[in-house]
């Protein structure tokens, strides 16, 4: 039986992808070695690694005026590093919490200096998307947002609707599902384990007047001397990095962005689809105009029904559905790797239990 996978991250790489990978395992270009066993100071590595870069740049239309640095330690590490390089004395961050990863940054942020949450959606249990009302005072060091809440199910839809000066954003879980000006962003930040690769990675996307030197920081913790350095002031993660330079290869394949962002949608209304025509056996838990095309969050009325479906849906080859302990039910993530068939095999079975259990 054929096992297919709705796994929040890390999730679900390209076959292609796997297979390249596969192939090139212990003989990268008949050197003989795995391109791990490589050398990062060394043309075998570095190519791949200027390749990834220009790709990303290609891909998203990055100008000039941005860098492209390849960094370690996730989201999580951004959530410091940012305020450490951006937030200046006199001035404050500036948060819109939309869900859990947007309140950890927050809290990060505040441990660093002053920093605020100027919008928030937490008062509808983050179901909907906060209205956007915030004007941008001298005082603000950026405005952060979280482009798509994983947990939630909810997501912005449209990335160039936001006006600010210095406009950061955590695009870990849709970078590259949707075509955006990267121009209106000062910074935006990406763990690769959702749209562009395997954990280990975190791309940062940063505009160049923002790469300052400070004596006071740590040097690994400075986005100026990695941008110095290439991004090769440490060892990077090297299989990390390569199986990014292949996933975006693979998107490059696909048609681009833009071509990715149809196919997102068209795999997202098949499951909406699912819930909404259901009569209420299925409920959504973002509301409409939220909705994530990345994560796509439900409920059932019934706990022990959602045992049931949770048993039978793996007994039927689909895994990976169990949602956040937060919000419970469901959550099935379709990010770009996520076939078509995929979802219309997991719309097919939530027909099949809707005609088994409901009334």
């Amino acid at each position: 039986m054929e096992r297919i996978y709705f796994q929040a991250g890390p999730t679900t790489l390209p076959k292609e992808v796997m297979n390249r990978a596969k192939s090139e395992w212990d003989d990268f270009k008949e050197t003989g070695l795995n391109i791990m066993e490589h050398s990062h100071r060394g043309t075998t590595y570095e190519e791949i690694h200027e390749q990834a870069k220009t790709l990303m740049r290609k891909l998203l239309d990055i100008p000039q005026t941005h860098d492209v640095l390849f960094l370690q330690g996730g989201a999580s590490l951004q959530f410091a590093m940012l305020p450490m390089n951006l937030l200046s004395p006199g001035k404050t961050a500036k948060y819109v919490l939309t869900g859990s990863w947007s309140e950890k940054a927050f809290k990060e942020a505040a441990k660093i200096g002053p920093s605020e949450a100027v919008v928030s959606g937490k008062d509808t249990k983050y179901r909907t998307l906060p209205e956007m009302n915030y004007e941008p005072s001298d005082q603000d060091a950026y405005l952060h947002i979280t482009s798509n809440n994983t947990i939630f199910g909810t997501q912005w839809p449209d990335l160039d609707a936001f006006s600010h000066p210095n406009l950061v954003a955590d695009m870990s879980s849709d970078i590259m599902s949707k075509p955006f000006n990267v121009s209106n962003y000062a910074l935006i930040y990406a763990g690769a384990q959702k749209n562009l690769g395997p954990a280990g990675v975190t791309a940062v996307i940063i505009r160049k007047d923002l790469l300052k030197e400070n004596e006071s920081l740590p040097s690994i913790l400075s986005y100026q001397v990695h941008a110095k350095n290439r991004s090769l002031y440490n060892t990077p993660p090297v299989y990390s990095i390569y199986l990014l330079n292949l996933v975006l290869q693979w998107i490059e394949e696909q048609g681009g962005v833009k071509e990715l962002e149809v196919k997102n949608k068209k795999k997202a209304e098949i499951i909406y689809n699912a819930i909404d025509s259901s009569d209420g056996f299925y409920k959504g838990y973002a509301t409409p105009e939220s909705r994530s095309h990345m994560n796509i969050t439900f409920t059932l009325s019934d706990p022990e029904l959602e045992k049931r479906f949770i048993k039978e849906s793996e007994e039927s080859g689909i895994f990976g559905l169990k949602g956040h302990r937060s919000v419970g039910g469901f959550r099935a993530s379709i990010y770009n790797a996520v076939p078509e068939k995929s979802c219309q095999k997991l719309a097919e079975f939530m027909l099949h239990f809707q005609g088994k259990y409901g009334k």
